[in-house]
């Protein structure tokens, strides 16, 4: 099968989506597939072309069997809604050409929508080549950005509502990684048949469960202490509020640390925010590298993932994944019946707390901090539940099968991920 993979970032860009996406190609390769990839040139982690790419419209570069196209974008340093949309037009119309210039084809494309027009850009190839596509929803759009107070004009909310429901319209199936995503999509009118459910995974080989004694930390100083973990994306949608209020309330208690890994939009006014309260029991790291990741998910004894309120209706982090497999307890904020807080409570992994109630999250946090046995418990649920549900072979299998049915041209679109794992603690 001739797949055609979309994709905003792909690495060495850092975005997780990105990563997701090279992780599933590079399987399906080592399966016989051939794919080609379209992609940015790598411009992620501060909003401008790296350094070793500036300069060019376009690069070509074969990566582990896959043939990967990256492509210039407008990405000027500053992360303003406006100058994100813009990235992202630059972005699919840069793809339009690439996939229109090429004269090969493809069986089947497969689009991610780490944008708000990259499904335009899949049905425009698509269109021109008699390819089906299947669009690949990660986070809801505009619900996200508008969940988190970034996209306020209605008129543009209105517009982008819809171009997204006319890529929902021209995608031959829409693959969704929740069942909630699926019944928002639903509420708009989709077809059930043309919806397919598909968790994201984790490499559960490569996110195990390691000692809590290691180099990591070690070197910055946390063998002896209680660690709060926040590590990944610094944006919009997560309540550090909460998270730094908690760190407030808890400052007596001298062993435990908020340990705070990443970079992203929100990080300089969490700083601002963490020095202005005079926090010494908040450490601030930067991106770790991806072979230091296994270690750093062991330093913590809780990680969390906290969102604000009404973010957690519309994505899912792929990190929760990471949390369950590394053997850890999870500490999320979401409302009742989300994507987030059905896994946790499915699994038992861990805890859910209301969001933007921090004396919620300071008392979740006690109890863990205090509760060895119920630790072990939500650490043992997480793992089992990772490698049983979302093994990055059993979600590279799912697509796989999508894909070859919709190249096909024939079947309806099977629920993968619905599966509910019933074991509990």
């Amino acid at each position: 099968m001739r797949i055609l993979l979309i994709v905003n970032q792909f690495p060495p860009d850092v975005n997780s989506t990105g990563q997701l996406m090279a992780e599933l190609a590079a399987r399906w390769v080592e399966w016989g597939h051939e794919v080609s990839v379209v992609t940015s040139l790598p411009h992620y982690q501060d909003f401008r072309i790296e350094a070793a790419y500036r300069s060019k419209l376009y690069q070509r570069d074969p990566v582990g069997g896959l043939e990967v196209f990256r492509l210039w974008v407008y990405a000027p340093g500053k992360k303003s809604m406006l100058n994100r949309l813009i990235s992202y037009l630059s972005f699919a119309a840069g793809a339009t050409l690439i996939g229109w210039l090429r004269r090969d084809s493809w069986d089947v494309i497969l689009c991610a929508n780490g944008g708000f027009f990259t499904g335009i850009a899949a049905w425009l190839i698509g269109a021109s080549k008699a390819i089906p596509f299947i669009y690949n929803v990660q986070d809801l759009y505009p619900e996200v950005p508008v969940a988190a107070g970034q996209l306020r004009n209605r008129h543009a909310i209105e517009i982008l509502r819809r171009i997204e429901a006319f890529m929902y319209r021209k995608a031959r199936r829409v693959s969704v990684i929740s069942t909630a995503m699926r019944d928002n999509l639903l509420g708009k009118n989709l077809a059930p048949e043309k919806i397919t459910v598909i968790s994201n995974f984790v490499d559960c080989e490569f996110i195990r469960p390691m000692a809590r004694a290691n180099e990591f930390s070690q070197v910055h100083g946390l063998d002896n202490k209680f660690v709060v973990m926040h590590a990944g994306n610094l944006g919009y949608v997560y309540d550090f509020d909460s998270f730094l209020r908690a760190a407030k309330a808890l400052e007596q208690e001298r062993d435990i640390v908020f340990l705070i890994v990443g970079e992203g939009v929100a990080k300089a006014a969490l700083e601002r925010r963490a020095q202005k309260l005079r926090l010494s029991n908040v450490l601030f790291l930067p991106f770790q590298p991806r072979q230091q990741l296994p270690w750093l998910r062991a330093t913590a004894d809780i990680q969390v993932s906290l969102y604000k309120s009404g973010a957690a209706r519309h994505s899912m982090p792929s990190k929760i994944y990471e949390i369950m497999a590394s053997g850890r307890p999870l500490l999320a904020s979401a409302e009742r019946h989300s994507a987030v807080w059905q896994l946790v409570q499915d699994t038992g992994c861990g805890i859910c707390v209301e969001p933007e109630n921090a004396e919620q999250l300071t008392a979740a946090i006690r109890r863990l901090r205090d509760d060895v046995e119920l630790r072990n418990r939500f650490a043992v649920n997480g793992r089992r539940a990772a490698q049983a549900l979302y093994d990055k072979d059993f979600v590279a299998k799912a697509y796989q099968d999508l894909l070859q049915r919709v190249a096909n041209a024939g079947g309806v679109a099977a629920h993968y991920g619905e599966a509910r794992y019933q074991a509990k603690a």
